[in-house]
């Protein structure tokens, strides 16, 4: 399906299933089908969020201290108008939001970053028109407290990676913004030629060295970046946030109740796929300082790993109350805390988000916590001018690099040669003189049959290689087109993997400035099983 948006941009869709880059998992999910249908609570593809809205208009919410909260973590900010009237309207019990979540990768990560942030957007807009008399807040959940630093202190710029030096540990959201300064250069250096590059690195710096965590540098980086469309950011590492998942918390404490419910869907599921978080005893980590450390039983005390800390059971509970802020929900109970404290009814997450989701049904279910719309966030594959000029010329089209690109290559001689590569013909001529030879051997003595089936392999195996001879030698005719071809693949599908998880999103901020988003906005589709193409002509 092709659509023609405005002079020089079209957008079309294929199916996510085909294209070769999500997981099984994601495939049987998008499908609405068995045996994972049981895992989630509505639709991917067709959600009932008029259900979704119903029962989480049941679920007690402390919306005054949300909109308190968030108000306090923008103060340090110019708040946009948008986004200060978003956050006024969640006071509302007619407001509900739509979520999406992500650490704080230094200078946004990957492209997706943008995507699961527009894609929200635009779910929240769609929402607001099909629910008159209900409000709809598109928010970022970022996950602060992530300590993965090899995976959010780096970024690929100009087929590069650069890397934030820092001998810091902990909480990566809770890092200060030292020695980003050369990074600053080194990105100013090669996006300050493009049209929007100098704007660009000035809102960097403003964000990473004028603000004094990263958590911080990102919350001012995204409310620069897209408060114009009333998205609101929220860093649940405040003792406000964490107050309200106490009884969440003080149960998986002394209870661990956790860890057999997960496991047990994690059972169900793992006949059939892979499971992508595996609970552990108590899934909290203790947070404080530089550290972020598990907390584990050992008979009667509660130790936080790699330090001497330990608790008894009433010193565990007192710090619980006194400082909530100090406990950090890893992945099994991140999803807990969201749900707590936010209207929330629809969660968009990438394809390992959706699979650890699926575990958590019935945990949701035990705390009484509503379990949100679970939606697959958007792909895009974005193609240039000059990559879609090439491909062109080549009578290609964008879906065929979804392929390996030595398939890409062999079915394109394939298609332009005269010559006759496939050997049909030869390889059913040897067919029918081995099974001549065969009648004849068995009637000579049965036993030589199998004298002439290995001849037969040998005979097939030798044109095989006669064919594959062929097509290397036309394929040197071609040598041309399977440089362009090689050329493209790689620039649309770096390292072999999809544009959107391998390059970051400044360049093209740099290049298109707003209008870049505006673009993906536009041609987003909240609700979908298929991957976005835009292709600039």
């Amino acid at each position: 399906m092709i659509q023609h948006i405005n002079p020089g941009i079209t957008f079309h869709t294929v199916p996510i299933a085909d294209t070769g880059y999500f997981s099984p998992i994601i495939a049987n999910f998008l499908s609405g089908q068995p045996p994972l249908r049981d895992f989630y609570a509505y639709s991917p593809t067709g959600p009932d969020f008029t259900m979704a809205i119903k029962v989480k208009e049941g679920q007690p919410l402390r919306r005054d201290i949300l909109a308190e909260t968030l108000y306090q973590q923008y103060a340090h900010l110019e708040i946009r108008e948008e986004v200060r009237a978003n956050i006024g309207l969640l006071q509302a019990t007619n407001t509900f939001t739509v979520c999406t979540a992500h650490q704080p990768n230094i200078f946004t990560g990957f492209l997706y970053f943008a995507y699961k942030i527009l894609q929200t957007v635009k779910l929240a807009q769609e929402l607001a028109r099909q629910h008159p008399g209900k409000h709809f807040v598109p928010v970022y959940y970022m996950g602060s407290e992530d300590a993965d630093l090899d995976e959010l202190g780096s970024i690929w710029l100009d087929g590069r990676k650069l890397t934030w030096e820092t001998d810091q540990t902990g909480a990566v959201g809770r890092m200060r913004t030292e020695n980003l300064e050369p990074m600053i250069k080194q990105i100013g250096d090669s996006i300050g030629f493009l049209p929007h590059g100098p704007q660009l690195t000035d809102i960097l710096r403003k964000a990473y060295l004028e603000q004094p965590n990263i958590q911080q540098a990102t919350l001012s980086l995204v409310n620069e970046l897209f408060g114009c469309y009333g998205l609101v950011v929220l860093i649940p590492d405040h003792p406000n946030f964490k107050r309200q998942l106490i009884p969440v918390m003080k149960d998986e404490l002394l209870h661990q109740s956790s860890e057999p419910i997960v496991s047990k869907t994690i059972d169900k599921l793992s006949a059939h796929f892979k499971v992508q978080a595996t609970p552990r005893e108590i899934n909290l980590f203790y947070l404080i300082d530089d550290k972020r450390e598990r907390i584990v039983k050992d008979g009667e005390l509660w130790k936080v790993l790699h330090t001497p800390l330990s608790f008894t059971r009433d010193e565990l509970l007192n710090e619980l109350e006194a400082h909530p802020e100090r406990f950090s929900p890893n992945v099994i109970l991140r999803g807990i805390l969201q749900e707590t404290i936010l209207p929330n009814i629809a969660f968009i997450g990438g394809g390992g988000e959706v699979a650890y989701w699926l575990e958590l049904k019935d945990l949701f279910q035990y705390h009484k916590v509503p379990y949100p719309v679970i939606l697959l966030r958007n792909s895009f594959l974005w193609v240039r001018r000059e990559e879609h000029a090439r491909l062109h010329k080549l009578g290609l089209t964008p879906d065929a690099l979804f392929e390996d690109t030595g398939l890409i290559i062999s079915k394109f001689v394939h298609d332009h040669t005269n010559a006759a590569l496939v050997l049909r013909d030869e390889y059913a001529a040897v067919e029918k003189l081995f099974n001549e030879l065969e009648e004849k051997a068995k009637q000579i003595d049965v036993t030589l049959a199998a004298s002439v089936n290995a001849e037969r392999s040998r005979a097939i195996k030798s044109i095989g290689k006669m064919e594959h001879k062929f097509l290397r030698a036309e394929k040197k005719k071609f040598a041309w087109q399977t440089e362009q071809i090689q050329t493209v693949k790689d620039r649309l599908f770096p390292g072999n993997s999809l544009q959107e998880r391998k390059e970051n999103l400044l360049p093209y901020y740099a290049e298109y400035g707003p209008a870049f988003f505006d673009h993906i906005l536009q041609f987003s589709i909240p609700v979908t099983d298929q991957f976005i193409i835009v292709t600039e002509l």
